[in-house]
């Protein structure tokens, strides 16, 4: 191969590259400038449908703060072990008059019969449950799925109920002596909810007033 021949052969390879440089760049930009526009609807739906899940478990007309700015995150790996946790959790605060209502959580029960079933507790400032709802689960069709809210209402027997020396022993479900019913041909998955319910509560009661500092 000629010299000439050799220099063009590296002219075009050198033209190529910097045209797909060129195109990777651009490519590049073009999607941070997409990021740029839809990053904030997005938190923004996000933080929407976060809200309203925290209407469910406390009607909007119970507070009047933003939950969603009145934080505390718990980093204390014993209390993050005893609600499921591995990494640091945000707390949502809610109150009224710049007075304590409720507090907000996730929780995760790890013992589900298909793996983790991530929860959202909320529980009133006088230590009673406000409500519970899965967040998301992977457990069995037809059967440990009661546990979501559109398929039975058995979440919603954990309203208005405390943790208490004298009740402690019914934090269970009734084949294991409790008060919790269990659903037929699936018990280990309500047991983990309840187990899962009954550590957010004892975690409440240690946490006391300190859950609003």
């Amino acid at each position: 191969m000629s010299q000439l021949s050799k220099n063009t052969l590296w002219q075009q390879m050198l033209r190529s590259a910097g045209l797909l440089s060129f195109f990777i760049l651009l490519g590049i930009g073009l999607l941070l400038l997409v990021a740029q526009f839809t990053q904030p609807k997005i938190q923004q739906a996000e933080q929407q449908t976060l809200l309203n899940t925290f209407q469910e478990i406390v009607p909007a007309s119970e507070y009047d703060n933003d939950p969603l700015k009145d934080t505390k995150t718990i980093h204390d790996p014993k209390l993050l072990q005893l609600l499921g946790q591995k990494q640091p959790i945000t707390l949502y605060r809610l109150r009224k008059q710049n007075k304590p209502v409720a507090v907000i959580f996730p929780i995760t029960a790890p013992d589900g019969y298909s793996g983790d079933i991530h929860i959202l507790i909320g529980v009133y400032a006088d230590g009673r449950i406000a409500g519970v709802r899965v967040l998301e689960h992977r457990e069995t069709p037809g059967l440990g799925d009661k546990i979501e809210l559109k398929k039975s209402p058995w979440i919603l027997s954990f309203n208005d109920k405390k943790l208490t020396p004298n009740n402690a022993s019914q934090w269970a479900v009734k084949k294991d002596g409790g008060e919790f019913d269990q659903f037929t041909g699936a018990t280990i998955t309500p047991r983990a909810v309840v187990k899962a319910v009954k550590h957010a509560l004892i975690f409440v009661n240690q946490m006391g007033d300190k859950l609003y500092e």
